[in-house]
Formats: C-alpha cells, sequence, structure tokens
C-alpha cells in the first residue's frame, strides 16, 4: 500500500481553510485590522489567541483548536470571520439588514470598544460596507454616492461582469471607518456578493500595509541624501596621491557598513511591500472591472494615487542597492590601490636585501681572504718552528725556511677552507 506524505491532507486542507463569505442582500458588514507597531512578523501567536477568545467567550460561541490561522464562529447576530496573518490579524463580521443611517457607526459595535482598547496591536485597517440591492435602473444609486463619498476620489464600477456596482472614495470618516458600498443585481448569489466584500476589505488591507514601505522609504532617501555626497566625494578623492589609501579606504568601509545595516534594517519590508502591492493588483484584478457612467474604476484610483507610492519605494530600495554596489566597486579599485604600493613597497624592500646580500657576501669573501692569511701566518711559523732543527744540517738559515714554507702552507690553507665552504653549501 503507498504510503502518503505526511503534510498530504495538511496542505490539501489549507487550500479550502478560507472559503468566502456568504452574505445575503441587504446586509452589511464591519472588518477590522490589527498589527503590532514593530516586528509584527515575530509578534507572540498566544496573544491573538487570547485576544479572539475574548470576543468569543462573549457571546459563548465555540473556541477554534490549537494552533488555528483561521475561524469561523456566530457572535449574537454577526458572523465572525477570524483570520491570522504573517504581520496582522483580520476580524470581519457579516450582519444582515441595514439600519436607517448608511454606514452607522453602530454597525462597528460588534467589536466593542473596550475589547479592541485590549487588542495586541494598533488599527490597520477599518471598514464599513453597506450591501443593497441593485436598482432597476442604476443611475438611481447616483444621488447615494454624491452623499456618502467625497466625489473628488470617489471610485464606482460594474464587478464580475456586472453583477454588482462597487464605490468608495479610500478615505477615513469621521467616526475613524473606510466605507465601500456594493449594489447588487437581482439574482446574484450571496456566495459570490461574500467575494465581493471580501475582496474589497482585502484591497484596502493590503494597500495599508504595502504603504507603511513609503514611510520607510521616505526615511531612507532622507538617509541616503545625507550618505551619497560622502561617497561621491570618497570615491572623487581615491584618484587623489595626496591622502592615504588606507585611511580612504577606512572611510569607504564606515559607508560600506552603514549601507548594509540599512539594506537589513529594510529588506524584510521593502520585501513585503512588494507582496503586498502584488496582492492589491490581483484582488482588482479579479473583480473583472467596467466603467460605470464614467466614473473612475478602483484600477485607475490605483494607478493615479497608489503606484506612484510604490514606485517611490521600489526607487528608495534600487538606489540603496546602487549606492552599496558603488561602495563594493571603489572599494574593490582602493584595495587593488593599496595592494599594488604594498607590492611596489615590497619589491624596492627585495631589492635593498638583494643590495644587502651581495654586500655581506662581499664582506664574507673578504673576511675568507683574511682568514687565508691570518691562518697562512700562524701555520708558517708552525712549519718554522718545526724546521729548525734541520735548517742548520741543510744550511738553510731561517728566513729562507720560513719563506720557502710560505707558499706550500697558503695553498694548503686555501685549500683547507674552500672544502670547508663547499661543505657548508
Amino acid at each position: 500500500m503507498t504510503r502518503d506524505h505526511p503534510l498530504r491532507y495538511a496542505l490539501v486542507n489549507e487550500l479550502h481553510a478560507r472559503p468566502f463569505p456568504v452574505i445575503e442582500v441587504p446586509g452589511h458588514a464591519a472588518f477590522v485590522a490589527i498589527k503590532p507597531p514593530v516586528d509584527a512578523h515575530n509578534r507572540p501567536r498566544e496573544a491573538d489567541r487570547a485576544h479572539l477568545l475574548d470576543l468569543l467567550d462573549r457571546h459563548g460561541a465555540a473556541h477554534p483548536p490549537e494552533g488555528a490561522t483561521h475561524h469561523t464562529a456566530r457572535i449574537g447576530r454577526h458572523e465572525l470571520k477570524w483570520e491570522s496573518h504573517t504581520e496582522f490579524v483580520t476580524y470581519s463580521a457579516f450582519g444582515k439588514g441595514l439600519g436607517q443611517r448608511p454606514f452607522d457607526p453602530a454597525e462597528r459595535e460588534v467589536f466593542p470598544a473596550d475589547w479592541m482598547d485590549r487588542a495586541p496591536g494598533l488599527q490597520i485597517a477599518a471598514i464599513l460596507v453597506r450591501i443593497e440591492p441593485l436598482p432597476e435602473r442604476p443611475e438611481e444609486i447616483l444621488p447615494k454616492l454624491d452623499s456618502w463619498f467625497v466625489a473628488e476620489s470617489l471610485t464606482c464600477s460594474w464587478v464580475l461582469d456586472e453583477a454588482a456596482i462597487i464605490a468608495g472614495d479610500f478615505r477615513i470618516d469621521p467616526a475613524g471607518q473606510m466605507r465601500f458600498a456594493v449594489f447588487v443585481r437581482a439574482g446574484t448569489g450571496a456566495a459570490r456578493v461574500g467575494r465581493i466584500v471580501q475582496r474589497l476589505c482585502e484591497i484596502e488591507t493590503y494597500r495599508a500595509m504595502s504603504m507603511l514601505g513609503l514611510g520607510r522609504a521616505r526615511d531612507l532617501n532622507q538617509r541616503l541624501n545625507a550618505l551619497d555626497p560622502t561617497l561621491s566625494r570618497i570615491v572623487t578623492g581615491m584618484s587623489e596621491r595626496s591622502r592615504e589609501a588606507e585611511e580612504t579606504l577606512h572611510d569607504l568601509l564606515q559607508i560600506s557598513a552603514e549601507l548594509e545595516t540599512l539594506a537589513v534594517q529594510n529588506a524584510f519590508r521593502f520585501g513585503a511591500t512588494g507582496a503586498y502591492e502584488a496582492l492589491v493588483l490581483q484582488r482588482i484584478t479579479a473583480l473583472r472591472e467596467t466603467r460605470f457612467r464614467g466614473r473612475q474604476t478602483f484600477g485607475e484610483f490605483m494607478m493615479r494615487r497608489y503606484d506612484p507610492a510604490m514606485r517611490t519605494v521600489k526607487s528608495a530600495e534600487l538606489r540603496l542597492r546602487q549606492m552599496a554596489e558603488r561602495a563594493e566597486r571603489a572599494g574593490e579599485l582602493l584595495r587593488t590601490r593599496v595592494d599594488v604600493e604594498r607590492a611596489a613597497q615590497n619589491q624596492k624592500l627585495l631589492e635593498s636585501m638583494d643590495r644587502r646580500a651581495d654586500l655581506a657576501l662581499r664582506l664574507q669573501h673578504t673576511v675568507e681572504g683574511l682568514s687565508v692569511v691570518a691562518v697562512s701566518y700562524y701555520a708558517v711559523n708552525l712549519v718554522a718552528y718545526l724546521g729548525y732543527p734541520v735548517a742548520e744540517p741543510l744550511g738553510l738559515s731561517k728566513g729562507m725556511l720560513t719563506a720557502a714554507a710560505v707558499p706550500p702552507v697558503m695553498l694548503a690553507v686555501w685549500l683547507l677552507i674552500r672544502r670547508i665552504r663547499r661543505g657548508m653549501h
């Protein structure tokens, strides 16, 4: 029997773990995303779970299993959907019916104020969605749009093959909520409505998360503006012989270290910004927008208002990478210069050593010559002393005997010293 991989069922179930909500028309939805201000991807997940259980216990709802990253439950008149993401958690509450007051802040009371105050993080997105039937004459919704939203930033379009009209202005109202309206054509299924509402909430959440990179990019650009002239001055000064290469290399290494630190500090945020931007664009594409009465679509709004911010982030990231590469290339050139200078110094040192060795060799030869003379002198005297007893019978004077001994003795001493020197080599 074929054995299954231990993660096979878990991986398949993950495909079905986050179903779209089912929302009846008319209805409303309240949504909130909570993110710790710093190091959110390393946050303690137990705090997220405890906060969720607090809300569930207020309504006697069932708890999720340990380690769950998503959960649905009934809390009062609303269907709650909770999801845990890499940096944030989201709470979505879907209810039937509409209040007399459009986008009434009371609809947010499904998330009590005291409960929100104890959240393990800060609110990064807060949305109210109003879901109404679409009139037979779609243009009848125009007065509502004009009274609910700011005309200058209003976006409105048909979605999902004209199954519904969505509208919003991406502004925060006086109650701290962002508003979206969904007008659903008759005959559209509740599951399809749920997909539209969830995608609207995801677009705003991922947009907010990606915009966190804009603040980082602005701070980074300010720091790079300060470092760029210093780096340029160092690179320009590399051609000047008046400055020591080691000193220049030290300054360049400081710049490189700071650039590397900035890269490490911003790598995660810039990477996350790119991922969130892709999700925003993907969610908008999935809505399959078409224009309604000449109004700008969500895609057009993002192209005009959102894309420049993302280009700023990408520009800062690219600038940081290019400056780091410049500093690295300058460092390599400077190290090459230092190596060449040291090689020249070493060459001069070797030449000096060669001259000293030559002088030492000459001195050694001189000393050897003097040694032959000195040793021969003593050897001749010894030979003369030995020959004195036979000098008189032979009729030789001491001077003649000494003179006769000098050539063979010096030759013998020279041969002996030469042999010793060869043996040493």
